[in-house]
């Protein structure tokens, strides 16, 4: 099973990262690519990169095809295939082996076996592997869905058996909502799989989501290194994830990993694979399901290891025994990872999409310190694919260190030109659940839905406010705008909020800006390449900031703020008007659910948008007719694109 050049089936940050790791042990490599990523960083990373097909990825990543083609135009003798697209598709692993490619990953009949989630609970089950109640039989009909349902009680997961990354899953509370779950998983199932099958489970309320790591070797070697929690979670999504689990005991910790490698014997495993369970309250487990490739959140594993798990890939997949047994595998210190997401955490996680511009992550970097990324300075982050665009890995002494350093590491990598997640992950690393390990997979769901203020936009301080007016005005060459003028008015926004400010040139270089009446003195000292040096009221500080004309990107201690220069006397445009509904982002419609003529009323659903793997319905934004439709499902669409018209004159006309 010997290979020399490995095809990288992927994109981003995890072909990046394979990509490193094989040039190292000395093997050549080669990127894929789609029309969207010609210039992506994985590209100029690997040694040969083949254009696979346009930007969606069922004509690109996800082209089997194509892919062996790359192989074979490039003489490439083995696939790694990464994670998401179709690192667990058996076919296309069998589609390797047939080809002559070693696939980089378990064999086919692995992958079949654990890929459907129905199915690997029934071998679990067999192999005394503890699992969760549910329902896993052959008849999807919705009669008996629901009733299986019922039976079981709620709430409950509806959960594709060829899902994963929490696509093709659907929190149900009550029976009133299940129908809608249903079909919202059934939907998703077959549009990111292809396969709209389902099966049930009763939800561990309360509980932890903790997986083991897996290694198996061809000589029937298996060993586990450790846990990783991963129960922070929004909509079943990880948001953060840790080694050590705060929570598991050694007694636990022997426990659940001796059923996951029972869980890898059951099905002849070979390579890198996470086994994942819920504990409940009485520190009890249960069996969830099994990934069958190596994981988003590896790094944490390597950090508390010490090991490269591509690398044990690689030797694996090459015929050699694992390097280390059991007994030989320590655990040192506490290490945490957060996902870095292009989306608006404080309208509803909307993907965004754009022009990156700042990334300077090496800002951060120092030991102890990782961030794996897929994205450089003047990236494009477009609609096609995930939005996650980083991981950054923090190692500690312990648990608070970890913490401490993964925030500071926040907060001196930001990213600049799109809405991103930082300042809404520096401000959950902070919250007292989290550094008192309290939560459930449920908290932040339940945080959001009671409206609390971690998912609300942050209060921009008055500072902020005073550097933003003095850097908009501020001229290297002549310090300040106006020039021969005594003061000057200006009204920015910053997001929803906007304030009228008052600037003037003070002595010594000084700005002297009045918010609200209270003068400010800012002095910028240098502001270079987006490093920005200045004194406000006497204490010196720091920010990235750029500038596009009456715009500018400022990064502030964790948060991340444009400030926009309007007029103190906006038009009508600035109104929204509630006859016309936009795309909320660039992607595919989805679904359209009236027609011209229908009646609607306000807060009904129009149509789905999906991008990035999300799904954002477009509501009415008030009662009325509608008049015209101006997409059809399954057509692209840009951000901000006339999608509905309503004619919202004909409802009150027929309430005269």
């Amino acid at each position: 099973m010997s290979f020399s050049k490995i095809l990288v089936a992927n994109r981003a940050e995890i072909a990046c990262r394979i990509i490193r790791s094989a040039r190292m042990l000395g093997y050549q490599t080669v990127a894929v690519f789609s029309d969207a990523d010609a210039h992506a960083p994985h590209v100029a990373l690997a040694d040969e990169a083949v254009h696979i097909g346009a930007a969606p990825a069922a004509q690109s990543y996800l082209h089997v095809q194509a892919l062996l083609e790359a192989a074979r135009k490039t003489g490439a003798d083995a696939v790694h295939p990464g994670y998401g697209f179709l690192s667990e598709n058996a076919d296309f692993a069998q589609a390797c082996w047939d080809a002559g490619l070693v696939f980089i990953g378990p064999p086919a009949a692995a992958i079949a076996a654990m890929g459907n989630k129905a199915l690997a609970k029934r071998r679990m089950l067999e192999a005394g592997v503890p699992c969760a109640p549910g329902y896993l039989g052959a008849d999807q009909s919705d009669a008996v869905l629901r009733a299986e349902a019922l039976a079981l009680g709620f709430p409950l997961l509806v959960k594709a058996v060829a899902g994963g990354g929490g696509r093709g899953m659907r929190l149900v509370h009550t029976a009133d909502e299940l129908q809608t779950g249903i079909d919202g998983a059934r939907r998703e199932a077959l549009s990111a799989f292809g396969d709209g099958t389902l099966m049930l489970e009763r939800l561990i309320t309360g509980g932890r989501h903790i997986e083991i790591q897996i290694f198996a070797d061809a000589q029937g070697h298996v060993v586990h290194l450790g846990e990783r929690d991963c129960t922070a979670q929004r909509r079943r999504q990880k948001v953060m994830e840790e080694s050590p689990s705060p929570i598991v005991t050694p007694a636990l910790r022997a426990a659940m990993g001796r059923d996951a490698v029972a869980a890898a014997r059951a099905v002849g495993y070979q390579g890198a694979g996470t086994v994942e369970f819920m504990v409940d309250a009485k520190l009890r487990h249960y069996f969830l399901e099994m990934n069958t490739r190596l994981q988003v959140e590896h790094p944490v594993t390597e950090m508390l290891t010490g090991l490269d798990l591509v690398e044990w890939q690689l030797r694996v997949a090459a015929g050699e025994p694992l390097p280390l047994q059991q007994d030989a595998i320590t655990f040192t210190g506490h290490a945490i990872e957060v996902r870095l997401y292009a989306e608006d955490p404080y309208n509803a996680f909307a993907p965004q999409t754009g022009l990156v511009r700042w990334w300077q992550p090496q800002r951060a970097l120092q030991p102890g310190i990782r961030v794996d990324d897929g994205i450089r300075q003047g990236s494009v982050v477009s609609p096609y694919y995930d939005p996650m665009v980083a991981k950054i890995i923090v190692h500690g002494r312990d648990r608070d260190d970890a913490l401490r350093r993964l925030r500071a590491a926040l907060a001196r990598s930001p990213l600049l030109g799109l809405k991103n997640n930082a300042g809404f992950l520096h401000a959950l690393l902070g919250r007292a659940e989290v550094r008192q390990a309290t939560l459930s997979t449920e908290s932040l769901d339940h945080w959001q839905a009671q409206g609390d203020g971690l998912f609300a936009p942050p209060t921009v301080g008055d500072e902020a406010w005073a550097l933003a007016a003095a850097a908009l005005v501020w001229r290297a060459e002549a310090g300040w705008r106006p020039g021969s003028v005594a003061a000057y008015g200006l009204c920015l926004q910053c997001g929803h909020q906007v304030r009228g400010l008052r600037v003037c040139a003070g002595d010594d270089g000084q700005i002297r800006v009045w918010l609200d009446a209270v003068e400010t003195e800012i002095q910028i000292h240098r502001w270079t390449d987006g490093d920005l040096r200045y004194t406000c009221a006497g204490v010196q500080g720091s920010a990235i900031a750029l500038r596009t004309d009456a715009t500018l990107h400022l990064a502030i201690g964790a948060g991340s703020l444009v400030f926009e220069e309007v007029s103190a006397f906006p038009g009508t445009g600035a109104v929204q008007d509630a006859s016309r509904a936009l795309a909320p982002v660039a992607g595919t419609l989805a679904q359209v659910l009236v027609s011209p003529g229908d009646m609607v009323h306000a807060g009904q659903r129009l149509l789905c948008v999906e991008a990035m793997k999300m799904e954002m319905w477009l509501c009415a934004q008030a009662a009325g007719t509608v008049r015209a439709i101006h997409a059809r499902a399954g057509e692209q669409v840009v951000s901000a694109a006339l999608l509905v018209e309503l004619d919202l004159a004909s409802t009150e006309a027929a309430k005269d």
